[in-house]
């Protein structure tokens, strides 16, 4: 029983000495400056967590002002990746019958990525940039998966205002090439 102790407390030491040696190289004085990318992709981090506010949609007078939206956004992967999911504020997640997409957002080859899993049955995905004063990042379209038929999300704004609020903005493009504006103004709710 002594001996399988010793055992667990010398692999556990082990462990913590690999972690922190680990730890150690992601903090080396040699490892780059971060890019722009990531120092965009940083930014949207600090949105972590659950939002809510009201939606205006210039373009169809009757969306604007009903049920505010809620906005999800989750840090996961390690770090690497953060989920954002938007739906109706007190509605279930029940994807037979309310809209529930999702995006994700990540780095990958110096350039920070977003990829919408819309509700039209589609993937757009678009490339962002943070604006020089570090407070907005605009995204724009790159290319789309899946049929565009039904129309497709073609931009899309965050822009930080402070810890508690931040507001996004986004275009989805209808058939027809008919720009609709939602623009979501998002206080933090947890």
């Amino acid at each position: 029983m002594k001996s399988r102790f010793l055992l667990s407390l010398a692999l556990l030491s082990l462990s913590a000495a690999a972690w922190a040696q680990s730890d150690m190289q992601h903090k080396s004085p040699d490892k780059p400056a971060p890019s722009e990318a990531q120092k965009s992709f940083d930014t949207l981090k600090t949105f972590a967590g659950e939002w809510e506010g009201p939606v205006t949609v210039p373009e169809m007078p009757e969306m604007s002002g009903g049920k505010p939206l809620h906005v999800s956004l989750r840090v996961t992967s390690r770090g690497n990746v953060i989920v954002h999911e938007f739906q109706e504020a007190g509605t279930p997640l029940d994807s037979t019958k309310y809209d529930h997409p999702v995006t994700m957002l990540y780095v990958d080859s110096g350039q920070l990525n977003l990829i919408h899993y819309c509700d039209a049955g589609n993937r757009p995905h678009m490339v962002g940039k943070m604006s020089p004063d570090g407070k907005t990042v605009e995204f724009t379209l790159v290319d789309v998966s899946g049929s565009t038929v039904p129309g497709h999300m073609e931009h899309a704004v965050f822009t930080y205002i402070d810890a508690s609020h931040h507001t996004e903005d986004w275009t989805y493009m209808m058939p027809g090439d008919k720009p609709i504006h939602a623009h979501v103004d998002a206080r933090r709710v947890n």
